[in-house]
């Protein structure tokens, strides 16, 4: 509101006058707190209620449960352009399938299943949220570090630090994802043996409608070995599924990047009784000792479109993905 100063005042009271409405105005803009939204242009990221969750150009893509959760924090929910989500969480069938999450085994102790003998992950000291527009592309993220807890000394395992990132391109009609998770042993411990289940790795359970006529395919258009029923796993740098989400076409692709420990990534799929999708790195062949001074990154991709998209379509996004990695990985390393 803006204030007048009337006419018959004398200088000093005038001054003072003034003095007094510019020392209000600052009062009541200090007032004002700041919430945890941190908002770039059409680019939106809020950490509110447990859940971190992005938006861009008004749409949300993304929705990340850190708070409340017994055993893991997982994204809960992710969109497509339009606005479809195509993850389910927690199902009757298997209760311990939350939407897109990440688990391993560290030294004999299960973090994908959740029973009283299963590891515990959980976010210490917060998490940092921000958002970017840069070279065409809107860019939100979110990072945190987390401890792995063995439930039966209670004690931590392993720490973690992940950041994960979602974007949208003036060039693409896909929503994508970078999920990075930099594991390391514990203070105290030298060494911890990581290892898993074939499914174990970055998981994603679908949808009911996308359970059944959808397809899976990759960049070496392999058929895969098959496990047991119709479990598969194929080593590809990419994987991909195309299926009906409420009766509208999706499709969906993980990548793996170069740096990853035996990559390319070894795929697990299934189609019955449900649709599945994991990056895995053959862990229930060949488990892992992490060094205390030599941390493991893992780096994947999950882009989501509407409607059916062809193999070279995925393979351009995929190669457009390895070349921002390597762009921001250069830019952070001239930054330290």
């Amino acid at each position: 509101m803006i204030r007048e100063i009337p006419m018959k005042m004398s200088l000093k009271t005038a001054y003072a006058a003034v003095i007094l409405l510019i020392l209000s105005t600052a009062g009541s803009r200090a007032a004002v707190k700041p919430d945890t939204t941190e908002k770039t242009a059409s680019a939106k990221i809020t950490n509110e209620a447990g859940y971190v969750s992005a938006f861009i150009d008004g749409h949300k893509l993304f929705a990340y449960k850190h708070e409340n959760v017994p055993f893991k924090p997982y994204i809960k929910e992710l969109y497509t352009p339009s606005g479809t989500n195509i993850l389910l969480d927690s199902p009757d069938d298997h209760v311990h399938h939350h939407a897109l999450m990440f688990a391993l085994s560290a030294d004999g102790v299960g973090f994908w299943e959740e029973r009283p003998a299963s590891g515990k992950q959980t976010h210490t000291n917060g998490i940092s949220i921000g958002t970017s527009i840069n070279d065409n592309k809107k860019t939100c993220e979110f990072s945190g570090n987390l401890n792995w807890v063995d439930p039966k000394t209670e004690k931590t395992l392993l720490v973690e630090a992940r950041k994960v990132t979602v974007a949208r391109s003036i060039d693409t009609e896909a929503v994508l994802l970078t999920w990075q998770s930099e594991l390391k042993p514990a203070p105290g411990k030298e060494t911890v043996t990581l290892s898993g289940a074939h499914y174990y790795g970055l998981g994603m359970r679908f949808i009911r409608s996308m359970d059944t006529g959808g397809a899976f395919f990759n960049a070496d258009k392999k058929p895969g070995k098959i496990f047991r029923g119709s479990e598969r796993l194929v080593r590809s740098t990419w994987c991909a599924y195309t299926a009906k989400a409420n009766q509208k076409d999706v499709t969906v692709a993980m990548f793996d990047t170069p740096g990853n420990i035996r990559h390319p990534a070894t795929w697990f799929t299934m189609t019955k009784p449900f649709a599945y999708l994991s990056a895995t790195a053959s862990w229930h062949t060949d488990s892992f000792e992490l060094k205390a001074n030599e941390p493991l990154c893992l780096r994947y991709g999950v882009a989501v479109w509407d409607g059916k998209i062809e193999p070279q379509q995925v393979e351009t996004l995929y190669r457009q993905w390895l070349k921002t990695l390597k762009k921001n990985d250069k830019t952070n390393k001239e930054k330290k």
